[in-house]
């Protein structure tokens, strides 16, 4: 009863065993997972694993690292990608402050583009924001971004900004750093926030949970965020498996 809802199988850390890693996702009872593109190729990549899987769906977008590359050909792409049957959402989309592969003018330019295709193909938005949170807050008010929704992924930001996402209708994601030691600034999240508006998820092959760290992140691996946040609730496992499956069913219109 699990939902992956940010997964990169498609990453070439899975070439060799990518579909033993699919089926021990299943046997843990992962029931969805959304792959999700940084690209046109892994786009393109996303759309073949859901054609491929009847229970994973996709993702499309121009990750803040690639918005060097964004033209129109790469925007026409990305929108025909979209159209397809199990594509739900566009992303990854949005800033990083903390690498800054391309520059950050580039990379709000492509956010707000890429914010524009969602709003033009009526998809809901995965949202990469690390260290711009007040750049990313300011470019999806500007660009209207609550009228299509959509996930704050891996969420880092503080408590008094989550409230105010969450009050536009978005829901934050939580993964593998729930479990870190130093991840007080999260497990306040995961604790003040109510769950209706949380959603789990991997980042595979990265932000491996505890007590895998160190190994390489796969979609199985998700229980251990569930139990996290179970944990910090004071709830069942299963009510928090239940309540982010149906979150994030109904976030991205699965069943």
């Amino acid at each position: 009863m699990y939902f992956d809802t940010h997964a990169h199988l498609d990453d070439e850390q899975f070439v060799l065993d990518q579909e033993a890693v699919i089926t021990r996702a299943e046997e843990a009872g992962v029931e969805l997972i959304v792959n999700v593109g940084y690209n046109v190729t892994s786009a393109q990549q996303t759309v073949e694993l859901t054609q491929k899987y009847a229970f994973i769906y996709g993702a499309v977008g121009l990750h803040p690292h690639e918005a060097q590359d964004l033209t129109d050909d790469v925007c026409h792409e990305i929108r025909e990608l979209a159209k397809k049957s199990k594509v739900v959402a566009i992303g990854e989309i949005g800033l990083d402050y903390y690498y800054d592969h391309s520059p950050r003018g580039t990379q709000q330019q492509a956010f707000r583009e890429m914010i524009r295709l969602a709003k033009e193909v009526r998809l809901p938005l995965i949202i990469h924001d690390r260290d711009a949170h007040e750049d990313t807050l300011r470019i999806v008010k500007e660009e209207k971004a609550a009228e299509v929704g959509g996930i704050f992924h891996c969420y880092s930001g503080s408590l008094p900004l989550a409230k105010e996402i969450i009050k536009m209708g978005f829901y934050l994601a939580l993964g593998g750093a729930l479990t870190f030691k130093n991840a007080r600034k999260t497990v306040e999240i995961a604790r003040e926030i109510p769950l209706e508006y949380l959603l789990i998820e991997t980042d595979c092959p990265y932000l491996t949970p505890v007590p895998y760290r160190g190994k390489r992140n796969e979609p199985a691996y998700v229980v251990k965020v569930a139990e996290a946040i179970a944990e910090i609730k004071g709830l069942s496992v299963a009510e928090v498996a239940q309540a982010t499956l149906n979150n994030g069913k109904r976030l991205l219109e699965i069943g």
